[in-house]
Parts: C-alpha cells; sequence; structure tokens
C-alpha cells in the first residue's frame, strides 16, 4: 500500500498541473489524498457504471482523464445520477483524480500517444507561440548527499535535455558558516566557523516544474537553511501546446488515411472534412479530444489534415476555406489513457517497489454508435 499523494506527485512529475488550461478543473476531485491505496483503476471518464465497476473490483483510487466535475453540483441531490456516485465514491471512500489539457500538453502523454497512433513520424509539438523558459538551479550540499540530492531534482524533472534526463554538473569545493546562537546545523556547532566539503550541483528547470524541484531539493537537503540559487536562462524548451505535427512514412490520401485510423482505433465510424477525399497528405497535426478551434495552430505548422474530436459545422466549414482538411475519429479515441496509463502506474510501482495493483476499466464510456 501507498499513500494516494505518492501516486499523485508522480502523476503530476510527468503533466504538472501548473501547464494545464485556465478553464480546466484537473487535479484532485474527490477523496483524502492521505488515504493509502493498493488498487487502482484506469479510465477516460469517470460514470456512474465505471464507479460501480471501481465497487465491485474493491478499488481504491481513480485515475482518470476526464474530471468528474466540469460543472459545479447545485445540490446533493442523490436521486440525480451525477450527484448520487459522487456519494457513491464517499461512501466507498474512492479517491479520485484527474489529468486532462495537462496531459494532453505533457512530454510523452495524451497527445504523444494519439500521434504514435496515428503512425506519424518526426513528431514535435504544435508550436502554440508561447516559448518556456528554463532556470538553472544551484544547490549546495555534503558529499555525502550529492547521489540522493540528484537522484531527487531528476525525479522531479529536472535536468531533462531533449532525449536526455537527469542531466546535471557538480562539483567539490569548501562550504564555509556560522551558526547563530539559535541554531541546529546538521553539521558544526552554534556560534563556532565552520568549514566543510560540499558538492555544488547544476541542473536545468523549466519554468512550468520550478516549484516541484525546488520542493523536492528541498525534502532531501540536510541543512536546516539550505544554500540554492535559482538564475533565469535564456535557454527556451518547445512550446508546450495541447497538439503534436508529424509526417506520414509515405503519402496517402486523405480517404486511405482516415480507413487506417478507423481501423487502427477500431471505430465503427468517423467524419471526414474535405473537398477532395482522393488528395494526396503528408504532414498531419493531431489535436486529442474537441480541439478543432485550435485548428489555426495547425495551418500555421504547415499541416495538410488536422485529426481531432467533435469538430463543430461552422469551424468545419471554415477549416475548408483557409485550405485545411479534418478527420474527425470522435472524443473516444482518447480511450488510449487506459492502456497507456496503466502500463505506466505499474513501471512507475515497479521502480519504486510499490504494492500497488492497476487495473484498466473493462468498460467502454463511447455514448455514441455510428450507423
Amino acid at each position: 500500500m501507498i499513500q494516494a499523494q505518492t501516486l499523485i506527485n508522480q502523476i503530476e512529475n510527468l503533466a504538472p498541473l501548473s501547464i494545464k488550461e485556465s478553464s480546466d478543473p484537473s487535479g484532485l476531485q474527490i477523496g483524502n489524498p492521505e488515504k493509502m491505496i493498493q488498487k487502482v483503476l484506469v479510465t477516460l471518464d469517470v460514470r456512474p457504471e465505471v464507479v460501480q465497476e471501481a465497487i465491485d473490483q474493491k478499488v481504491d483510487f481513480i485515475f482518470a482523464h476526464h474530471p468528474v466535475m466540469f460543472r459545479p453540483a447545485k445540490n446533493l441531490d442523490t436521486r440525480d445520477p451525477q450527484n448520487k456516485m459522487y456519494a457513491d465514491l464517499l461512501k466507498h471512500d474512492i479517491v479520485v483524480y484527474a489529468a486532462h489539457t495537462n496531459l494532453d500538453k505533457a512530454v510523452g502523454g495524451m497527445n504523444d500517444w494519439m500521434a504514435q497512433g496515428l503512425r506519424l513520424q518526426n513528431i514535435q509539438p504544435l508550436p502554440s507561440g508561447t516559448p518556456i523558459y528554463c532556470y538553472k538551479l544551484v544547490v549546495f550540499t555534503p558529499l555525502d548527499n550529492a547521489a540522493a540530492m540528484r537522484s531527487a531534482l531528476g525525479n522531479a524533472g529536472a535536468g531533462e535535455l531533449g532525449d536526455y534526463q537527469q542531466a546535471s554538473y557538480t562539483v567539490a569545493g569548501q562550504g564555509r558558516f556560522l551558526p547563530g546562537t539559535g541554531a541546529h546545523p546538521a553539521i558544526g556547532a552554534s556560534g563556532q566557523l565552520t568549514t566543510t566539503q560540499e558538492s555544488r550541483i547544476e541542473v536545468i528547470v523549466p519554468s512550468y516544474r520550478l516549484n516541484q524541484v525546488v520542493e523536492a531539493m528541498l525534502a532531501v537537503h540536510p541543512y536546516e537553511e539550505p544554500a540554492y540559487d535559482l538564475i533565469p536562462l535564456k535557454n527556451t524548451e518547445p512550446s508546450i501546446s495541447l497538439g503534436r505535427i508529424g509526417t506520414l512514412s509515405q503519402p496517402l490520401s486523405v480517404l486511405d488515411f482516415a480507413q487506417q485510423i478507423k481501423k487502427d482505433f477500431n471505430l465503427t465510424g468517423l467524419r471526414i472534412v474535405s473537398h477532395d477525399r482522393q488528395q494526396l497528405i503528408q504532414k498531419v497535426a493531431v489535436i486529442a479530444g474537441d480541439g478543432g478551434k485550435f485548428y489555426p495552430d495547425a495551418l500555421k505548422a504547415g499541416a495538410q489534415v488536422l485529426v481531432t474530436g467533435d469538430i463543430y459545422y461552422h469551424t468545419a466549414h471554415d477549416m475548408l476555406a483557409n485550405g485545411l482538411q479534418a478527420i474527425d475519429p470522435g472524443h473516444h479515441t482518447e480511450s488510449i489513457i487506459k492502456t497507456k496509463m496503466t502500463a505506466q502506474i505499474q513501471q512507475w510501482a515497479q521502480v519504486n517497489d510499490w504494492d500497488l495493483a492497476v487495473q484498466p476499466s473493462e468498460l467502454s464510456t463511447e455514448p455514441f454508435y455510428f450507423i
């Protein structure tokens, strides 16, 4: 068993809440994060039938992509199915956590999974025009704490450089300090000038991970008053984006690409927005879920087709008028989260030696059937 907050911390390391859309209610939905948990259910949506599945399976933590509470409840009349669902979750002490637009944007998150599912190559964030600035964190710690410090910083998301992780620089030197009369130093004594061998550790941190990295640093530092510097850099990361863009290994017609998507995602139907379904395309943008309103970003990036769900009628006309074609495979394609996050949490459990069982929901929450 582990504390629910331990799993939440790992999820938020992958998909920090600081990168979610401002109106998105991602994060803890229901329950006490201090609760000890031993069984996790991964689902796209939290619906009454999924909650019953969790109860039947004796699950104590539900991880979902879509938040449970998009709209505030006006009352708690349990004759309403949504309110009864809340009551059932509380009655059975099930913690519910949702990662939505933060997981859509995260590196190695929903849109990367979707791009891979579409068989795209050379996958990049769909440019949004908002660069992510970085900081250099410099921390001074005793020599015997250096390995633990580097590990904590890396696990919190510091030191990621392209395809490399846990990149850092360490140099040894002498630290000096004079503890005051009210101090409780880990090394030396109050009123005595102390000289000790220390490691200077440097890592690069993107701005959206800064708070969690500093918290991780402070948690493992043995000193009462750690010395560290945060230095703003001109270095930037690729912009954080709700979408991805990539290329097909070879050109396909819009129709053939749509048929490939239908087969690969096991769909009963999809919609095509195109004046010429036989036109060959190769550069593809994808925005998981409902991303039609972001189609100008796909246009600016040079995409020939946008794959996204829930395309609005008038938006489809605007896309065509601007020379962009689209394929709408529906919103439920995001159900790939069930296999992807189940595998991810299982990996975390193995690496961290958690006594934790994880399973995907066996239920489909797709409300539509195409004929």
